[in-house]
């Protein structure tokens, strides 16, 4: 193995990777190895660069006491060690004295248990000594003091102990997913609110739903293109677009606010928002934020008083959040102020001193626009308990499971996770997908890359920090591309995709993290495990609790026909369709052959047209087999073919089924078409036709919606 090599794979850098056929070795490029070490922070330009790298290496590796974090599984018998190196400064190799230790123990609840000792002193050499039991599974502080010979040393490390696995469903259940932003109601501005999800969530508990599951409710900009919710500018807080502006509580006590929402001009506006087509994003917030501003005026001048419920309930959000929001509030206050003055789109355009989230300029510009900043950390107080709000309905409603949350891959690199947390996000490579059928140059989605040796050096707090938010009100979550708590396919920045390769993540770690948020939310985990996946994801998904994703349309003999309901896995979440394809009506219809291929180069929709009739034919066949319809019922109407579609999902064993508001209420248009830009397709706006109001009274919906309470 030459140096290079060496380098590399001790960075995490794979050497190879099976491409989507299986029988296909792709390697690695030396050039690929260089870019990506490059994009760690690592010079390997030249042998005499690589050398170093691997000295200081072996050099940190030498001075490490205690890495900073463990992630044990508390069902197996890891014996409850603490493991410890002895550095050559406190003990000399001369093999005749001993190191005394002294460890301190520290629980959450700030109980701490000490333990003292001494060891023989072996240079370099890891010491495992045996501590009592711990109380079980949680996040601890150890503190480890080291003393030989005069020279002492110290070390701390966060010990997190998992449990055995997530959270898994009791029983079989059924849910109804939707993109929220796409709901269409009486009372929204063109973008779904939570109050729609509140209505959504109650009306799904009256028709046996267990769950509502919801694309990533994170924060985006709102603006121009910048609309799709896998492309966030935060994971950690979550899009004001959702805010239903009357419900806001501080409505009744601003004159102001009231004023503007009665203006005849905001009216006329807003009746043309409710009736087009599309999401306005960009017009919509527009509209709202000076009500917005109205009201947050009257927040901090009404609610002073240390024994207002309101003042009260805000200071314990912000201090739960505590610097995490300030910085993302700080953010959005630049980031519009930058933009009035033309400087739009990202923070590396931003003046340079802005660009470092602690410089004297950012704390000066923090403090000279004091109310604009709180103005963002009162709408992320705001949407929290909006979003509470929902959740608590659908449970007083009987929703079992509660609301279903997607956590997105990544966070685009122009926004506020990659500018408050710069030491893990790398500039120099994008996050994507290796070549195959569908996109033989593969996929680049634009997303930085989370180092995963800056991660492990936080603790994990990120991630940590990432789970909590997106399990906050959630009954389950879903993990898209959970290849990437495995390994991730990174670009180097200026290549294209077939030059990435993949770098290792710490796979255990990362699960025990989400198995013990999961059991401390009660909520059930999904991991988004489609397309190239190797063969180990999946059973260790499995062997932590973590539900697989299945897709019907996907899920295919080698032939084409579509498998039995009975092969389904049962450990999954099962659906028709995902957020990336059409709904059932369009796919039978071939409307995304219309829509997708004409805005490609070549316009010739034959093929695709007759292999589109032979999967109708498979999928009549598989219907009719599992005695889901009878013979002959090749020209099924879009919502009988729905409502069969449903009951064979609702006839596999898998876990959990999910059925898509799209497909129930006869939606054809996809919300996203991968891989077209939004001026060839205007992915992430496509408004749903019918009302969340009038789904009780649809014979569309009653003919649709028929995988119920009896059915599972």
């Amino acid at each position: 193995m030459s140096s290079l090599h060496a380098l590399a794979s001790r960075l995490g850098i794979l050497d190879e990777y099976v491409d989507q056929t299986g029988r296909e070795t792709r390697l690695t490029s030396d050039a690929t190895r260089v870019a990506l070490l490059a994009a760690m922070g690592v010079d390997a330009s030249t042998e005499a660069q690589i050398r170093h790298a691997l000295l200081a290496l072996d050099e940190r590796e030498q001075r490490e006491i205690m890495p900073p974090v463990r992630v044990v599984r508390e069902s197996e018998a890891w014996d409850r060690t603490l493991r410890f190196r002895i550095p050559a400064d406190v003990a000399p190799p001369n093999g005749e004295s001993r190191v005394e230790y002294a460890c301190t123990l520290e629980d959450e609840r700030g109980e701490c248990t000490t333990y003292a000792g001494a060891v023989e002193r072996h240079a370099a050499d890891v010491v495992d000594v045996g501590l009592a039991p711990l109380v079980g599974a949680g996040y601890y502080q150890l503190r480890l003091a080291l003393e030989g010979r005069g020279a002492q040393a110290q070390a701390r490390q966060t010990l997190v102990v998992a449990p055995p696995a997530c959270v898994t469903p009791a029983t079989r259940q059924c849910g109804i997913e939707t993109n929220l932003y796409s709901v269409r109601s009486r009372s929204n501005w063109s973008v779904g609110t939570l109050r729609d999800l509140a209505q959504l969530a109650k009306w799904s508990a009256s028709h046996g739903a267990a769950f509502v599951g919801l694309n990533p409710l994170h924060a985006i900009r709102n603006r121009g293109t910048a609309v799709s919710p896998y492309s966030p500018v935060s994971r950690l807080y979550r899009s004001a677009a959702y805010l239903q502006i009357e419900d806001i509580p501080e409505i009744a006590e601003s004159d102001e606010a009231r004023a503007l929402l009665g203006n005849e001009a905001l009216r006329a506006e807003l009746a043309a928002l409710r009736a087009g087509e599309r999401v306005e994003y960009e017009r919509a917030t527009a509209l709202a934020r000076p009500i917005l501003e109205a009201l947050h005026r009257t927040f901090a001048a009404a609610h002073q008083s240390p024994n207002d419920a309101r003042r009260t309930a805000y200071e314990r959000y912000v201090a739960r959040e505590g610097d995490t929001l300030t910085a993302h509030a700080t953010f959005c206050a630049l980031d519009e102020h930058f933009a009035a003055h033309g400087i739009e789109g990202s923070w590396h355009a931003w003046p340079r001193a802005f660009r470092i989230p602690a410089s004297s300029e950012v704390a000066d510009f923090r403090a000279a626009h004091r109310m604009q900043v709180d103005f963002h950390r009162w709408l992320q107080f705001e949407i929290d308990r909006q979003l509470e709000r929902a959740a608590q309905r659908g449970r007083d409603a009987g929703l079992a499971i509660g609301l279903y949350h997607d956590l997105a891959v990544g966070s685009s690199a122009d926004g506020s996770d990659a500018w408050a947390h710069q030491h893990l996000f790398l500039a120099g490579a994008s996050v994507g997908a290796p070549p195959d059928a569908y996109a033989t140059d593969g996929q680049n989605w634009g997303l930085p890359p989370i180092s995963p040796h800056a991660l492990h050096a936080d603790a994990y707090a990120y991630w940590t920090r990432l789970l909590r938010a997106s399990l906050r009100h959630a009954g389950a979550l879903r993990i898209d591309h959970a290849l990437g708590m495995f390994r991730q396919f990174w670009i180097p920045a200026g290549h294209p995709g077939r030059e990435g390769a993949y770098v290792r993540f710490p796979t255990n770690d990362l699960l025990g993290i989400l198995a013990l948020e999961s059991a401390r939310h009660r909520a059930i985990i999904v991991g988004e495990d489609l397309g190239t996946i190797p063969p180990e994801v999946p059973a260790t998904l499995r062997s932590w609790g973590v539900l697989g994703s299945r897709v019907m349309l996907f899920e295919r003999e080698p032939d084409g026909a579509f498998r039995p309901a009975a092969s389904y896995e049962p450990q999954s979440l099962t659906t028709a369709d995902t957020h990336d394809m059409p709904p059932l009506e369009g796919y039978w219809m071939g409307r995304d052959l219309e829509l997708g291929l004409t805005r490609r180069a070549d316009p010739d929709l034959a093929p695709a047209r007759a292999a589109r009739v032979r999967d109708r034919h498979n999928l009549v066949d598989r219907l009719t087999e599992d005695h889901i319809v009878p013979p002959g019922s090749d020209n099924l109407p879009g919502p009988a073919l729905v409502g069969a579609v449903h009951r064979f999902l609702c006839s596999t064993p898998a876990a959990l089924v999910g059925l898509s508001l799209d497909d129930i209420t006869g939606e054809t248009d996809p919300v996203n078409i991968p891989g077209l830009a939004q001026d060839r397709y205007p992915s992430w706006t496509r408004r749903m036709r019918m009302p969340v109001e009038s789904l009780d009274s649809s014979p569309t919906v009653r003919e649709s919606l028929q995988c119920e309470r009896g059915a599972r």
